[in-house]
């Protein structure tokens, strides 16, 4: 099977973990060539962090102090036009427009021999700032990228380092554009929002394709908790076939490589082109399967008045953020192991 066949592989030259994840895993010959081939036309967002109040503290000593947090959001923005990345034609933001369909916090290691990707269902009633409880995905309709992660930041207390967005537009280009992804669903299932049914057995999963996959909740028992698995199933699936693709290629297909997913995000203009290309070559050692993926503790599905919701286990979840914030995961899930994503997704 191709997926145990790449987990075998290990150490590969350097890894890159990037957008909703998107999560690529890239090999290069050096920082300064990304550093100098990595240019505009990457698609900035002024203002993410501008003004932000009572933001965690940014560890100073100890492993934690070179640990990385980067806030990955796939929006639901209905436009004619793409509105992010470099064929950005429309506002990434809109106020009321569009939430966050997709939430995943990347916690890279600071040692750079893990990295964790812990998904945050869209319909989890968190207290968004200023506004109250809400969905955790209206914090974005409400106030853009910066409430979103002031929201993150608030529920968590992991300070951000870093934000990417990308809309489903750019998720279907991007998925077309690397080849297409092959996933496996169990069990025959019918998304009757979609009139689509799911076979059980393999799917390879082109652009449109993987937009229903990901984005299917009526007719899974888990409904937006499943949601979040497949979202990360399609990110662990375009990750170990790009590195099974990219084994044995050299500087020039790495470089077309990351120029086709950055053609699709839009990032925090903080985050300059030097310090992707730094963070790409610290983490050229890292493994793919010490890559995990996992869902934010819950408690249970409920309603609040008539929005159905995901209420989140709180005492765990302080748990496996102070684990995030001491970047100490590995242990956390080391004790958890029953929370990271399975081979089986619904």
């Amino acid at each position: 099977m191709r997926t145990t066949r790449s987990r075998r592989r290990r150490r590969a030259a350097l890894t890159l973990l990037t957008v909703l994840g998107l999560v690529a895993v890239i090999s290069t010959a050096s920082a300064y060539y990304l550093g100098r081939r990595l240019v505009a036309p990457i698609e900035r967002i002024d203002g993410v962090f501008a003004g932000l109040e009572d933001r965690p503290s940014r560890p100073t000593t100890g492993p934690a102090a070179k640990a990385v947090n980067i806030l990955l959001l796939g929006t639901d923005r209905r436009s004619d036009e793409p509105t992010t990345g470099d064929l950005a034609r429309a506002a990434a933001w809109v106020p009321g427009a569009q939430r966050s369909d997709a939430m995943l916090l990347l916690h890279i290691d600071g040692d750079r021999e893990g990295a964790t990707v812990v998904s945050l269902p869209r319909d989890s009633w968190v207290d968004v700032p200023g506004h109250g409880h809400s969905k955790i995905n209206a914090a974005f309709s409400y106030g853009g990228p910066s409430l979103a992660v002031a929201t993150v930041e608030h529920l968590t207390g992991v300070r951000i380092d870093h934000l990417a967005v990308i809309d489903w537009d750019g998720i279907r280009r991007l998925t077309d554009e690397l080849g297409g992804v092959t996933v496996t669903v169990p069990e025959t299932v019918h998304d009757s929002a979609r009139d689509v049914t799911w076979t059980a057995g393999e799917h390879h999963l082109t652009g449109q394709a993987a937009l229903d996959y990901v984005g299917q909740r009526f007719g899974l028992p888990g409904g937006d908790l499943d949601r979040a698995s497949r979202q990360q199933n399609l990110l662990r699936a375009l990750m170990v076939d790009t590195l099974g693709r990219l084994q044995d290629s050299g500087p020039w297909g790495v470089y077309e490589l990351l120029g086709v997913v950055t053609r699709h995000l839009s990032i925090d203009s903080g985050w300059s082109t030097k310090d992707m290309a730094t963070l790409a070559w610290s983490l050229r050692d890292l493994d793919e399967s010490a890559v995990s993926f996992l869902t934010v503790p819950v408690a249970g599905l409920g309603w609040e008045g008539p929005q159905s919701v995901v209420h989140l286990d709180l005492a765990a979840g302080r748990r496996l953020w102070e684990a995030v914030r001491a970047d100490r995961v590995a242990p956390w899930l080391r004790a958890h192991p029953r929370e990271r994503l399975g081979e089986t997704v619904r």
